[in-house]
Parts: C-alpha cells; structure tokens; sequence
C-alpha cells in the first residue's frame, strides 16, 4: 500500500492550493534539560524502597559499574513507570518525578501477599479510635459507614460498630511516626494506609491527621481514601488501572462521583463473591470500564503528537505510543497535567517551532508549554478568529513546515496561520480538501510523514497526491493490542 509523505500534501486556501516546499529537515528538539537534580534523586530511591522493594546497594545486572544511581534502581523504576502508564525509559524524568510527588496511598504497589489474603467471615466489626479526629466522631463514622457501603453493595459484606478493643477493623487518626512501620509525612505526600486482613494489626486503617481533610469540594476527600483504605483491609492490592478505586494514587476529581471501576467489582467478588444487591445496582449504574486498546469499538476523542510520542485520547485517560517502546501504556490525562488539561477532550495538536501544545473543549481552548498552562489560558476559540456558529473544534491537524493548522468542524475545514496569528480566509468544505474522508471527524494528527483521520473505531490513512484515502483499519491495531495486554477482561 503507497503512503504519501504530508510532505507533498498541498496548503489550502480559500480559493486555489499551491505546493508546499520540501521539509526542511527533523522538527527540532526541545531545549536540552539537566539531568534530575540529586534532591529527587534521594526522593525516588526512597519513594522505590517503600513501594517497590528496591534493596539499596543493589545493582541491576545490565548496569554498569559507572552507571551511579540509574544503574540501582533502574529494574525498580521501570516497574513504577509501567504501572503508571509511563514510558518505561528506566530514566528518572521529570514527569516521572512528578508521578512520584502525587498524593497516594502509603500501600506498597508490590504486596508479596496481595489478593491471597482475605477475612474467612462475612460480618466484620469495627471501632474508630484516638483522637485527631477533622470533624465530629458521629460525622467520620457516617462518612466509613457511606465508604463501606460502596463495597457492600457489590460484595456480600457486613459491618457492625463496636466499642470493645477487639474489633477487627480499627480506624485511627495519626500524624509522623506512630509506631507501626510506615510513618506519615505532614500535608499532601502518603494521606493513609491499611492493613491487609489478619490478627493484630491486620485489616486496620490509618489516616495522616495532618491532611486538609475535606467533605466536599476542597482538600482530599475523606470518604474517597476511606473507600480505598477499606478496600486493603477487605484484602486488595493496588491496581495498575487508572480508573480504579484501588489505584495508588489519588485521582479523584471533585465534581466526580465515585464509583467501583469494572476491575474493582471483579477483585472483590473475587475474594468474597457476589452481593444480593449486586443485580440491581448493575441495572441502576454499571461499573464503568477503563477503556480498553482491545475493544474493536474503540474510538478516540482527540490525537496528537508530544515530541516523540503519539497520544491517544479517550474520557479521563490517554495512551502513549513511544516508537522505542513495544508497550502502549494506559493513563490519565492529570498524570501528566495535573489540574491542568480537561477530560473529554475535543481535539488537541502540537506545535513545534513554538514548544506549545494546544487542547480544545467546547468553546475553550489551552495552551501548556513543557507540561505548564500559559499566562491567559484558557481563552475562547473565537479568539482563533471562528465566528459565533462555531461552538467547539472536532480536530486539528498542524503542519511544521507550513507553520498552519487546520482546524475542523462538522464538515467544514479552517485554515490558521500560526505565524501572524489568524485565519485565512474563509472555511472550505472537507469532502473538497479531504476526498473520501468521513465528517465529522473525531481527531486527525500528522504523523510519522502521513495524515491520519479517526472517526468511530477507525482511521483513514490519507494519499495527499492523489487526494483520496490510501488505507483504513481499526484503532486499536494503532496502540499494539496484545490480549495478554488487557486489564478489564
């Protein structure tokens, strides 16, 4: 099959086309970064030790005996970097760093007894003790009593108050160390942690009293950590899906209401079988799925290049395509651009010259340069200069060596130069540019030389010589799906 390069695509205008100029080379790189300053150097190794068993003064046995810090940890961090959909470089990034700095669960993500240890009854007592309690006692236990419900109605559990020392289940307030092996670190950093379920200390639950512990929209969420903390004590692991309430981190966005991912319900009926409310609750809200690379329905709500990487855009997460890597990890948008970068994204582009990428939603628009928001952002997209009709950007497809890009919307295409800022012109339609093309598109990207379209589960593959589309194929063929790969199967 002939693909053509975007090199000889030619540039639209509002009434005649011309030939764009041969490339003018590779785009060029990013400015050159030093490498991780040592404070995040001691920070990582540590964060390794605690989560992922890194042993200190062990090396890896491709390392080199010049290797320095990389050499140790390398293994450990590669793992880190999988489980949170990272590309596993083995390199200490500084996206990575940031993964590390994210509020979590002070849980190792690498339990050598995770998912084999479980509660041989079904009604479970519990006591909340201590004191450094953030609001009233009568308000925290009907915040675990809301917690705990989220699993009994999945999973067929009980659980009754009690007064007396032996409960199973002892839920406690504490700041720094207090004595049980995983001291606690002030504000933000490890925000709680449990115990998986056995004599003594097992099953019991502990909270960093020193977190801005919230009940609605502001701090962290009380009744979210609970739900995970519960989780441990019932006798989960962490979770590498993004979407799930067992991930280590913390994820949760305030206007979201949370709910047991699919992988969740399954891990729980796992251990403990099926809820008699089960039935109903599916009826009235299922378990959302983590999207899936396998699905053949898969459809993508925006695409775009990030310097070597190609990223895929689906609700609240996003897969990264390396080309020196065979995995296409799953992850969410905030991973990368906490706070920053919308979920449901409409459409999203990278511009090189400028080191900025552009991501649209509705009638807004984000300009972020090296993962931060740019002073002004976001602005409305009639600042791009579109009229008042046009609501929102289906895609947009940017070209390096015309610095323009094409901005799409139903069926109609609009030109921007990028250099003087405006349009040019007036819109044309896609069917006379873009022969053969479905509208409206869900996400376009220029990559690797050729012009990709997606509309539903496919992509088009198109020949701009002879303006009609070379080749089409399902999406998830584009993110190397293995089914030895899926999480929610």
């Amino acid at each position: 099959m002939l693909w053509v390069s975007v090199a000889a695509l030619l540039t639209l205008g509002p009434a005649a086309m011309t030939p764009l100029p041969p490339p003018a080379g590779p785009p060029p790189s990013p400015p050159p970064q030093a490498g991780p300053p040592e404070a995040d150097r001691r920070f990582a190794e540590e964060y390794l030790r605690r989560f992922y068993g890194l042993r200190p003064g062990r090396r890896s046995r491709a390392a080199a005996p010049d290797d320095g810090w990389k050499g140790g940890a390398c293994d450990e961090l590669r793992r880190m970097q999988r489980f949170f959909g990272l590309p596993p470089s083995g390199e200490l990034t500084e996206e990575t760093v940031a993964a590390m700095r994210r509020p979590r669960c002070g849980l190792a993500d690498a339990e050598p007894f995770a998912d084999t240890m479980r509660w041989r009854k079904n009604t479970l007592s519990y006591r909340v003790v201590g004191r450094g309690l953030p609001v009233s006692a009568s308000r925290v236990r009907q915040t675990f009593r809301a917690a705990w419900d989220i699993w009994s109605d999945v999973a067929p559990m009980k659980l009754r108050k009690r007064k007396r020392r032996d409960a199973d289940i002892v839920v406690s307030f504490h700041t720094g160390d207090h004595a049980d092996g995983s001291p606690f670190d002030g504000g933000g950093g490890i925000l709680a942690h449990a115990f998986l379920p056995g004599s003594g200390i097992g099953g019991d639950v502990h909270f960093d009293a020193q977190e801005d512990w919230s009940f609605n929209s502001t701090g962290y969420s009380l009744f979210v950590v609970a739900v995970h903390e519960f989780g441990h004590a019932l006798g989960l692991s962490h979770s590498p899906d993004p979407g799930a309430v067992m991930y280590p981190a913390y994820n949760f966005a305030p206007d979201d209401e949370l709910q047991l991912s699919f992988r969740d319900v399954k891990d729980i009926q796992h251990l403990y079988g099926i809820s008699p409310n089960f039935a109903q609750l599916v009826l009235r809200s299922p378990p959302p799925r983590t999207p899936d690379k396998c699905d053949p329905d898969l459809s993508f709500d925006a695409v775009t290049e990030l310097q070597q990487e190609l990223l895929f855009f689906k609700d609240r997460f996003m897969w990264r395509k390396h080309p020196q890597f065979d995995e296409t990890g799953i992850t969410l948008i905030s991973s990368l651009w906490p706070d920053v970068v919308p979920s449901h994204l409409d459409a999203a582009y990278e511009n090189v010259e400028k080191y900025v990428s552009v991501f649209f939603k509705g009638d807004q628009f984000w300009a972020l340069r090296q993962l931060s928001l740019q002073e002004g952002f976001p602005r409305n997209i009639s600042d791009l200069g579109f009229p008042s009709r046009v609501k929102a950007v289906d895609a947009a497809l940017h070209f390096r060596e015309g610095r323009y890009t094409l901005f799409f919307t139903g069926n109609e295409c609009w030109r921007y130069d990028e250099r003087r800022e405006a349009m040019d012109g007036a819109a044309t339609l896609v069917d006379e540019q873009f022969p053969g093309v479905p509208t409206p598109i869900d996400a376009a990207v220029v990559h690797d030389g050729f012009l990709l379209f997606f509309k539903g589960s496919l992509n088009y593959k198109y020949n701009t010589e002879l303006k009609s589309v070379a080749s089409s194929g399902p999406n998830n063929e584009l993110l190397d799906c293995r089914r030895s790969d899926e999480q929610n199967k």
